[in-house]
């Protein structure tokens, strides 16, 4: 079928509009065309290009140089199909006959974090003269880009796609082509169709097997600037070839904790709930979310901090939580189970970077990093734009929206906001999701106060560099808070760490620990040393032939320079990348080793590690002989081969060592070659008394009569040593009043008191039995007496106390001393003395007790009338007896002191009235006389007693 020939102009696309600027296409991976130059032909060389790559911050290049080569007339190429045996193409090109020119073109496009290997096309000169090229292929249509340069008159037209094509270049002005042989079929295509020739060429069926070839050339977009302050980021086209500025969803959270939304909106919040950061609006991916778990970090219950971050994917709920609260530990569990990073699974990949655990899910483009001290989390507009909420806001570009409720109202702050987007927590059962909160939380400390110098250095010179790039003000304004509401805590350096990392996220790289004097300082573990500035995927011993074209930084712990992590799941640094088995230690290729206790060996290979069970030389050990056994030991050569010795245990012998009496004691002793002791009794060098050892020289008690002792002579015959011992003295001599009586159980006697010694006034001593009683020779008032009462002598003293005596008032003559010896008594005068109650104070006595004190005591004296008269009448005596008696008495009670010690109560008769009272005058008979008078003697002898005991002192 004749081919027609078709006039286009190439498409050109800039971020989304069509333009009549021309670009140049990029050519696909690894194509290269030449075709040969002759005599007066034109060269045109494309430019090296990138491939731009799909993900964040791809880079294309495009550089042109030189003059664009002149067009005198519009040439068209057209190409016709046919099928032949062998799968061949052949083509010929027509060029304009012009003055050679050479142009050199290259496009800049934004950098990219990753990039793909460059492609490269190299076209030749073109010459007017016919030169066939061919190529072989599977599928024609796919194995060839044909450019018309930089001249929008020229235009390509292919036949019909068949298996084998041919490429014929006409004269200038021809329009004639070749048909198809006799053995070809051709394939037509009508309408308006169009394909994909090739990256970046574009094919549109005309007509009649006519196909117009269209390169997309791309010019580089305008940079936009984002609402959040971060850099934009490149991404490719739909259709794979040109590429637009998108503004990243970029939001953090630290501290206690603030925030900082999708689109740039700072705000902080205390809440000690679960909520929600982000979730899609409009659901497009099965059970996705990021939330976050608060706690209160200080007692006042004041701020809140991150406790745990949860990313749910579909089927797996991801937790990053941290370990000790105020630091970078952080543990990750997926479904509630432990996990060992890297961890890879149902497209969600958890691995560590740095001081981050990071969440990364490829077939969203997104990743959430987490360092128990702060958070982000990064998903591309292309997928979320407009299509996000929860406390990170809405990624639209745009603030105003940011503090949206779920109810898709805007709220006055994001304070109020975030309390509306809680969870239910089974944990938390004092969040209640969906109740309204009575008020926004304070976010401004009530006292002001001086913040800390370290929140200085987010607006000095040691970050400054990366002010350019992203805006410090709200990080400070957080450290401040920071430093004033939890001051012991060190919990600005959050707010450092999280600027820090933004900027190195930007491309600048801050090294600012070195200068919080270690108050923000980082630990790390052996073996590895802190860098501010370290990839973030670290290089191992399986990834160092990779190709990582990643330019971002991260703080963290590192293996030192010369060497490098054995693996991401492998936390061991080695020098050279030989095995690394369960012990962790590094081993060369080669090195043979035991661990387990198996002998293994270092292959360089698949395997690595070979291993096989560890060999052990042993003689064989045999136990005779009564008490020993055989024990298993650990080699101290070898741990893995236990030793087999023979141990004597003598609770297998049979011999029981003998009970010796006493003096004597068990020796025992081992005969060389045996384990079973041999006993017998030896004396112990000591005597023996009654059951009972004395060592020599120490005093041995035989009885109270001997004084005895342990010698060192030995008795032949009981092979003990001999008690010596010595009757002890005793004293004979006993003072005045005391006689020596034998005490019983005691050897000697003991100088017991008989009498009572009685120190006169005179000094002289008086020494009385008991129940004497003598008056003083020189005062018969005075009388000492000597009581025995209960075996114990009571020495008293005495003093009579005489009634008034007035001369006076006695008959002459009639004047004598009472028989006590002290007090004068008379026969009264005429005039008498009225019977009446005479007071006196002295001591009571009864029973051996006496009272303390004297006490008041009365009595009836005076006369009556009493008389004896003859009656002539009854010619006998007439008589009239009366006497002096107690008419009225009280009874009173008084405390007696008893020589035991003890107390007793007693009672006596108190006279309160006395008057005269009669009586019956009778003669004694004989027998009353004798009587009276003995009772007239006793009772002279009691009233002695009474006198002595009531006066003693």
């Amino acid at each position: 079928t004749p081919s027609r020939s078709t006039s286009t102009t190439p498409v050109t696309k800039t971020h989304g509009h069509e333009t009549t600027t021309t670009r140049i296409p990029s050519p696909p991976t690894g194509s290269h065309i030449t075709t040969p130059s002759g005599p007066g032909s034109t060269t045109v060389t494309p430019p090296t290009v990138s491939t731009p790559f799909t993900g964040t911050g791809s880079t294309t290049k495009t550089t042109t140089s030189g003059p664009t080569p002149s067009v005198s007339t519009p040439q068209t190429t057209t190409v016709a199909t046919e099928i032949s045996t062998p799968i061949t193409t052949s083509a010929t090109v027509a060029t304009p006959t012009t003055s050679p020119a050479v142009t050199n073109t290259t496009t800049s496009g934004p950098s990219s974090p990753e990039s793909t290997p460059s492609s490269t096309v190299s076209l030749p000169s073109v010459s007017t003269t016919p030169v066939s090229t061919t190529t072989s292929g599977t599928t024609p249509t796919k194995t060839f880009t044909t450019t018309s340069g930089t001249t929008s008159s020229s235009s390509i037209t292919i036949n019909a796609t068949t298996t084998s094509t041919t490429f014929k270049t006409l004269p200038p002005g021809s329009t004639t082509t070749s048909g198809p042989t006799a053995t070809s079929t051709a394939v037509t295509t009508t309408g308006s169709e169009s394909w994909w020739l090739c990256n970046c060429t574009k094919v549109i069926c005309i007509e009649d097997n006519i196909v117009q070839v269209i390169p997309i050339i791309c010019n580089p977009p305008p940079k936009p600037t984002c609402a959040n302050g971060l850099s934009p980021v490149p991404v490719i086209d739909a259709d794979g070839c040109c590429w637009h500025w998108e503004c990243d969803c970029y939001c953090t959270g630290w501290g206690d904790p603030h925030y900082m939304t999708f689109d740039g909106l700072y705000y902080s919040y205390q809440g000690n709930c679960t909520y929600v950061l982000v979730e899609e609006i409009n659901k497009k991916v099965d059970n996705f979310g990021v939330y976050i778990d608060n706690y209160h970090c200080d007692t006042r219950d004041a701020v809140s901090c991150p406790r745990t971050l949860i990313v749910r994917h579909e089927t797996q709920e991801v937790r990053l939580r941290t370990a000790q609260p105020n630091t970078l530990q952080v543990e990750v569990t997926v479904n509630n189970q432990l996990v060992a990073l890297p961890y890879k699974k149902f497209g969600v990949s958890i691995y560590e970077s740095g001081i981050n655990r990071v969440v990364e899910i490829p077939e969203l483009k997104m990743n959430v990093t987490y360092n128990g001290l702060s958070f982000s989390i990064r998903m591309p507009y292309s997928l979320f734009g407009n299509n996000t909420q929860g406390q990170c806001g809405t990624c639209n570009n745009n603030t105003a929206d940011d503090c949206m409720l779920p109810n898709g109202n805007i709220a006055e702050n994001c304070e109020t906001m975030a309390d509306h987007w809680q969870v239910v927590d089974p944990s938390k059962p004092q969040c209640s999701p969906g109740l309204v909160p009575t008020g926004s939380p304070s976010t401004t400390p009530t006292q002001p106060c001086k913040e800390s110098s370290i929140c200085e250095l987010l607006l000095g010179s040691v970050f400054k560099p990366c002010h350019a790039f992203v805006q410090p003000e709200n990080y400070y304004r957080a450290c401040v808070f920071d430093s004033c509401v939890l001051p012991n805590l060190d919990l600005e350096c959050s707010s450092l760490q999280i600027y820090a990392a933004t900027c190195a996220d930007q491309g600048v790289c801050i090294d600012w620990r070195n200068h919080t004097n270690g108050v923000c300082s980082h630990e790390c573990p052996p073996g590895k040393e802190y860098r501010a500035c370290g990839p973030i995927k670290e290089m191992t011993c399986k990834s160092r032939g990779q190709n990582d074209t990643s330019t971002k930084q991260v703080e963290g712990c590192f293996c030192p320079n010369g060497t490098m992590l054995y693996d991401s799941g492998v936390d061991v640094c080695v020098k050279t990348c030989g095995c690394v088995g369960v012990d962790m230690i590094p081993r060369e290729f080669g090195e043979k080793f035991t661990v387990d206790c198996q002998d293994c060996i270092c292959l360089e290979g698949e395997h690595g590690i070979v291993c096989g069970p560890h060999e052990c030389e042993q003689k064989p050990v045999t136990c005779d002989g009564e008490g020993f056994y055989e024990v298993m030991e650990v080699n101290p050569k070898d741990s893995c081969c236990p030793l087999f010795t023979c141990k004597c245990n003598t609770s297998l012998c049979t011999a029981k060592a003998p009970k010796c009496s006493l003096g004597f004691e068990v020796h025992s002793y081992i005969p060389s070659g045996q384990c079973c002791p041999v006993y017998q009794c030896v004396p112990k060098g000591v005597c023996v008394h009654e059951n009972a050892e004395f060592l020599p020289n120490s005093s041995v008690f035989v009885d109270k009569c001997q004084n005895c002792f342990c010698t060192n002579d030995v008795n032949v015959s009981t092979q003990l040593n001999i008690i010596s011992c010595e009757r002890v003295p005793c004293n004979t001599y006993c003072q005045p009043g005391y006689e020596l009586k034998p005490v019983k159980g005691e050897c000697c006697g003991k100088c017991v008191q008989t009498k009572c010694i009685i120190h006169t006034a005179d000094n002289s001593e008086l020494i009385l039995s008991p129940g004497d009683f003598k008056n003083d020779p020189r005062n018969n008032c005075t009388i000492y007496s000597c009581v025995d009462v209960h075996n114990q002598l009571i020495a008293s003293t005495s003093e009579i106390t005489c009634p008034a005596f007035n001369e006076e008032n006695c008959k002459p003559g009639t004047i004598s001393f009472l028989p006590n010896g002290c007090c004068k008594t008379c026969a009264p005068l005429d005039s008498t003395t009225p019977c009446s109650v005479r007071q006196r104070k002295d001591f009571i006595v009864y029973n051996g007790c006496r009272s303390v004190d004297r006490v008041d005591l009365t009595e009836c004296e005076g006369t009556c009338g009493t008389f004896s008269l003859y009656s002539a009448e009854a010619n006998s005596m007439d008589h009239s007896c009366s006497c002096c008696r107690e008419t009225r008495t009280t009874e009173k009670h008084v405390v007696l002191k008893c020589p035991g010690g003890h107390s007793m109560p007693h009672k006596y008769i108190y006279v309160e009235s006395c008057s005269c009272q009669d009586t019956e005058c009778k003669k004694p008979e004989p027998n009353e006389q004798q009587n009276n008078e003995e009772n007239d003697k006793a009772s002279a002898l009691n009233r002695i007693k009474r006198a002595i005991s009531l006066t003693s002192k």
